[in-house]
């Protein structure tokens, strides 16, 4: 199958048939970053540091009111560097998933 062929298929599914398709591509990008992880109940699930309830949006929110990398490991002691290395990788990567998630806290 080429991409094009591909391309013409998705193009004709019911938007309830790419909503799944684009939760199956989006666990696919997810876990190639073992340390995110992201519910697949729905769409809207939000991305987290895996084995924690911390969601990246938090960390870019603490970010946004004037915290440091050194400041986030000192109040969340269960991350470690690379958890934070990974979370800012997964929001360069996803920014509008991430934007709108920090909008949602603002409502």
């Amino acid at each position: 199958m080429t991409l094009q062929d591909l391309e013409s298929q998705l193009l004709a599914l019911t938007p309830a048939e790419k909503e799944h398709v684009i939760q199956l591509l989006t666990h696919s990008l997810v876990s190639i970053q073992p340390e995110i992880a992201k519910p697949l109940e729905t769409i809207s699930g939000e991305a987290r540091i895996a084995n924690t309830q911390i969601a990246i949006w938090e960390l870019v929110n603490a970010q946004d009111l004037g915290c440091s990398d050194r400041d986030l490991l000192q109040m969340y002691p269960q991350l470690t560097e690379s958890d934070l290395a990974t979370a800012w990788d997964y929001v360069e990567a996803h920014p509008e998933e991430i934007m709108l998630a920090l909008q949602a806290i603002d409502e």
